[in-house]
């Protein structure tokens, strides 16, 4: 049974793989190097998604 519960996560990885959607565990907003904020993004930040708690991800900008 811990076998076939091994495979099946194994079948989700890779179907998530092909269909072009990365599987990351953790914060999505940290992933992305953004920080989580309450209301819209301020300077030096910019809005790149929204957090799990409805708050604003916000990366800030790089100048190269």
């Amino acid at each position: 049974m811990r076998i076939l519960y091994q495979l099946l996560v194994v079948l989700f990885l890779m179907l998530q793989g092909a269909a072009g959607q990365p599987f990351i565990p953790g914060d999505p907003c940290q992933a992305q190097n953004g920080r989580c904020f309450p209301g819209i993004c301020r300077r030096p930040y910019y809005w790149v998604g929204t957090c799990q708690n409805g708050f604003s991800c916000c990366r800030r900008y790089v100048e190269a």
